[in-house]
């Protein structure tokens, strides 16, 4: 009897896991169209008792880097990053936060802000004069006061070293953890830096036939455990009626 309820706890343990498993996919899905989005994915980790198997566990989600591709847009604060990096924002609880989305535009005080309105933490400032701006790869920041073009600041990038281990904010921002190791800054098109694409947005790296592969294969796994389930509880019914026989 101890071993079949260690198979029921097995096959909950495993029905569990492909639920948050389904949680993640569909995050990922609902973000394909998400400027500058990366997608996750779980690892998964056997539980040993006693030297024996008790199911698996999502051990912890990791974020997938891949380089989306690059959509031109012609709006000139659309920066994309092509290669490693990220833009630095400052939170409003005063964290640095990290994204891969660059859909800035200037707010009433003259900030470089994103769509959830972070202010971009960059060395420079657009002054109320600047008539148009123009951003090099390296992040060097030009702009235009009467016939005179004027470097205004420059842009700089932050990588990681595990940037897998970077944790979820939300409004499409990361942020450092012990695991990902601090933020390295420089300059774009340095060292490992990538470089900074003007005009031009980073879609997201996921993939929709895998996703939905994926998704296929989640749903089967599951009525698996759901079948040993049932079938468990099915025998452990059996013999308790034989018991009271």
């Amino acid at each position: 009897m101890a071993s079949l309820y260690h198979v029921l706890h097995i096959s909950r343990q495993d029905m569990m896991a492909r639920l948050d498993d389904l949680d993640l996919t569909s995050h990922n899905l609902a973000n394909i169209n998400t400027i500058g989005f990366k997608r996750s994915r779980t690892n998964f980790q056997e539980l040993l008792e006693n030297a024996t198997k008790s199911g698996a566990w999502i051990a912890a989600t990791q974020i997938l880097n891949a380089q989306g591709a690059l959509k031109q847009t012609g709006r000139v604060l659309d920066l994309a990053i092509q290669g490693e990096g990220f833009f630095a924002v400052r939170l409003p609880d005063g964290r640095t936060g990290y994204t891969r989305d660059g859909q800035f535009s200037l707010d009433a005080q003259g900030r470089l802000v994103t769509a959830a309105g972070y202010p971009l933490i960059w060395e420079g400032q657009i002054p109320t004069d600047a008539t148009a701006i123009e951003i090099d790869r390296d992040g060097t920041v030009r702009i235009q006061q009467g016939q005179a073009w004027n470097v205004a600041g420059r842009i700089g990038l932050s990588r990681f070293i595990n940037p897998s281990a970077l944790q979820e904010f939300g409004s499409n921002v990361w942020l450092e953890t012990p695991t990902s190791g601090p933020a390295q800054n420089g300059t774009a098109g340095n060292a490992r830096f990538g470089q900074i694409v003007s005009r031009a947005l980073e879609q997201s790296n996921v993939n929709l036939a895998e996703e939905m592969a994926h998704l296929i294969s989640l749903q089967r796994n599951f009525q698996m455990s759901v079948r040993a389930f049932q079938q468990t509880d099915q025998m452990i019914s059996q013999a308790i009626h034989l018991r009271k026989a």
